[in-house]
């Protein structure tokens, strides 16, 4: 049970920062971020609004004490990553940038599937 907490806080804290950075990048309008949504056709004020998402995502997955926000934080995660995957696919953007929402994806329910398990070992008195 020990371990298992180690690593879900290992893969959390790690996911966490990942998407702090990205919401950051968002938040200060990067130009990277900018070139990717002109060049998915999307308004740059999205840019903003989905990297205060993702700071806000990433505060409720850190946090254990509202289970349903955590649920609803992940679920957000993952529409992220699938929009961003049929986004690209849409524009016909090639193979090399189609896998990496993927591989974010997968990224995500590491830390998800270990929260579960280590949720699922709690019993109730």
């Amino acid at each position: 049970m020990k371990k298992l907490k180690t690593w879900y806080w290992i893969a959390t804290i790690i996911f966490a920062l990942m998407m702090i950075m990205d919401g950051v990048g968002g938040i200060t309008q990067q130009e990277a971020g900018k070139e990717v949504f002109k060049h998915l056709g999307y308004p740059m004020y999205l840019l903003i609004i989905v990297g205060i998402a993702k700071l806000l995502g990433a505060a409720s997955i850190l946090q254990n004490k509202f289970t349903t926000i955590k649920e609803w934080a992940y679920a957000g995660f993952a529409i992220n990553f699938i929009g961003a995957f049929a986004s690209r696919a849409f524009v016909g953007d090639g193979i090399s940038l189609l896998i990496p929402p993927l591989i974010a994806l997968v990224i995500m329910f590491i830390p998800y599937i270990l929260w579960k398990k280590l949720t699922s070992n709690v019993k109730i008195s």
